[in-house]
């Protein structure tokens, strides 16, 4: 009985640290620019939008590289985050994703989550607004 009762206790303790850590990311990820992001529902990942300049997406093709490769690469190389390209997940042709994990702990998710918001200013000073209608 003891160790079925500290089994529900833990079980329900990671359950609500990943509800919370999904609220957490998915808000924060709304508040970058450029990023959007649908609520995190039964996954340890989340699976946001990103608007990408012409500009980038022009560099990208120079490259043989997809638009959110090229994001996500810039991203790894200025902070140390890893994500996912969307591109490898067949996302329609004009959209651009990345998928990064809930995991990282409660301590860690807002330093993860500037960091990303820091690059994303950086990104679109070297690579221009985006226009039209990718503007935001």
């Amino acid at each position: 009985r003891i160790h079925h009762e500290l089994f529900q206790k833990e079980t329900s303790g990671i359950f609500e640290s990943l509800k919370r850590r999904a609220l957490r990311l998915t808000d924060a990820l709304n508040k970058v620019p450029g990023v959007s992001c649908q609520p995190i529902d039964g996954a340890m990942y989340a699976f946001p939008s990103v608007k990408l300049p012409p500009k980038a997406i022009e560099d990208a093709k120079q490259k043989e590289q997809e638009p959110d490769g090229l994001w996500c690469l810039e991203l790894l190389e200025q902070t140390g985050i890893v994500t996912v390209p969307g591109s490898g997940f067949g996302q329609m042709d004009g959209s651009y994703h990345f998928r990064t994990t809930i995991l990282p702990p409660d301590e860690l998710l807002e330093e993860v989550v500037k960091k990303l918001s820091v690059f994303q200013e950086d990104f679109m000073k070297k690579y221009g607004d985006c226009n039209g209608s990718g503007g935001y």
